[in-house]
């Protein structure tokens, strides 16, 4: 409250007392403007990050993606202006260009050989006849664009002149869509078309009709769902391997769907549980299941993840904490998404302790890249001994910077998330299975963003499912190295076929992986 200079008292004592009352109300203006201001920098810096995730790169450095782009335009102008010059230069005068390291091409591709020999095979001189004498040899990449064709099945029907009891005929070859058009091979090459190179149904569609291929889109959808739906037995077995494990990953990214009774789309969610022990020499295969829920709650996460016991390495998503204390299960949370909170204060310039915090955890990164590929064991015996004491010290570090900070700021909320799981964040050091960060599972998922990009959404939570259950196959096939396209076409004739359920671990992505060639 301001007094006007007709109010001020005469009496001194009246005076001290305005004046007090004035520097108090000041006090109290300062310290709300002060937490206004602080309440400012983070919804600013909040909406700076959503700003980026949304129009900006989505990470620290640039994309890969985005790099190899711009490599490859320059690359391809440079060899344009190669060429250029070449041409326009006598055959006698060019330099002879550096000849390319030769790429070694896959011993298991056809090989077509092209004789270019002489139509004279005497001697010049003497007409005597020529010997061979060695030969130069040249390989070269060739393609044959895909082809579609038509599989003709003719079954002959037989019958007896003398009685005339009945017509034998071969029964007709099982089918994985009775009456159906398309082959297994047909369905699989949509489904990996369609979730493994994002090419949505109408694309698919527009590439058969250049070729006269007159099929309507609703049946390319309908063969789809069918094989998708046929390989659920599949999926279900293979996430149940999967919770036998002691430890995984799990994330969980968004999936619109579209909701008809609004005319929009609405939010579903595809839950990643992943696993994979390479980086530690464990001997059970790599794999990832997709698990569509219409929601994030963490009741989604203990429905899929129920009979897990073990080690679950998350984001610190609060939804895991259910999963956490009903079941025997232990978090270990994931450095990588603490860092980009230092790194998104820190990329705005001026943030000593964003930093410095950086600084800290690139330590840790550098020596977990040394120690990739050893033993648990031995992983266990260097965090011990040189990651044990860097943590701890970051600890001691970062509980004495929070005092200084205003505790409504971005900068306290960072910290104070990191210090309130730091039993999550540290499990890493004393068992070597466990990784620094969750980004197996991160990378799982970003063919799935990729295919939202693409497709924009699902067009049911069915369509979300069965999204679910093609990309668990086709991205466990990735991390074990077989070919998608293969293992679909052999998969899905032998369920038409009739294989046994009892068999399905016959059928599992990485039941298919070939045996080294340098292996005894």
């Amino acid at each position: 409250m301001t007094a006007s200079p007709d109010a001020l008292p005469e009496d001194l004592a009246a005076a001290h007392e305005m004046i007090a009352r004035l520097t108090q109300e000041l006090a109290l203006k300062d310290a709300t403007l002060a937490t206004r201001e602080a309440e400012n920098a983070r919804l600013s810096a909040i909406i700076q990050k959503l700003q980026r995730s949304q129009f900006g790169k989505s990470s620290e450095k640039l994309a890969p993606n985005q790099l190899n782009l711009a490599f490859e335009d320059l690359e391809m102008a440079l060899s344009a202006s190669e060429a250029e010059a070449e041409a326009a230069t006598p055959m006698n005068l060019r330099k002879a260009r550096t000849p390319q390291k030769r790429t070694e091409l896959p011993a298991h591709l056809p090989r077509i050989e092209i004789v270019v020999d002489i139509d004279d095979k005497s001697c010049a001189c003497c007409s005597g006849a020529l010997h061979v004498i060695g030969e130069d040899r040249a390989e070269r990449l060739d393609v044959i664009p895909a082809q579609h064709r038509v599989l003709v099945t003719r079954r002959p029907k037989y019958a007896c002149r003398k009685c005339e009891d009945g017509v034998v005929q071969a029964p007709a070859p099982a089918r994985l869509i009775e009456g159906g058009l398309p082959t297994e091979a047909m369905i699989a090459h949509i489904l990996v078309q369609k979730y493994a190179d994002h090419l949505p149904l109408y694309r698919q569609w527009q590439i058969l009709a250049r070729e006269g291929i007159e099929i309507d889109r609703s049946s390319l959808s309908d063969w789809a769902g069918r094989g998708a739906w046929a390989l659920k037995p599949i999926v279900a077995r293979m996430l149940e391997h999967l919770k036998k494990s002691e430890k995984l990953f799990c994330d969980e990214t968004r999936a619109p769907v579209l909701d008809p009774g609004r005319g929009k789309t609405k939010t579903g969610y595809l839950w990643a549980v992943a696993r994979d022990d390479r980086p530690w020499g464990g001997p059970a295969p790599p794999g990832v299941v997709y698990t569509y829920a219409p929601g994030r709650g963490g009741e989604h996460a203990s429905a899929m993840l129920k009979g897990f016991r073990g080690v679950l390495q998350v984001d610190a998503y609060a939804g895991y904490n259910a999963l956490a204390r009903e079941a025997d299960v232990s978090l270990a949370y994931c450095w990588a998404h603490w860092r980009r909170d230092f790194f998104d204060i820190a990329d705005k310039g001026n943030a000593p302790i964003a930093s410095e915090a950086l600084q800290r955890i690139a330590e840790l990164y550098a020596i977990e890249e040394r120690i990739r590929g050893l033993n648990a064991d031995e992983r266990r015996a260097v965090r011990q001994t040189e990651i044990r004491p860097l943590v701890d010290a970051m600890k001691a570090w970062l509980e004495e910077k929070l005092p200084l900070l205003a505790k409504s700021g971005r900068m306290a909320e960072i910290i104070r998330y990191g210090l309130t799981r730091w039993e999550g964040f540290t499990r890493f050091i004393d068992d070597g299975r466990i990784e620094i960060d969750s980004n197996i599972v991160e990378r799982a998922i970003r063919p799935i963003a990729l295919n939202r990009k693409n497709a924009l959404f699902a067009g049911s939570d069915e369509g979300g499912a069965a999204w679910g259950v093609v990309a668990s196959l086709i991205e466990t096939c990735k991390l074990n190295g077989v070919e998608p396209f293969a293992y679909l076409s052999d998969v899905l004739a032998k369920i038409a076929d009739s294989w046994p359920m009892s068999r399905l671990d016959d059928l599992l992505p990485w039941s298919y992986v070939k045996p080294r060639a340098d292996v005894a």
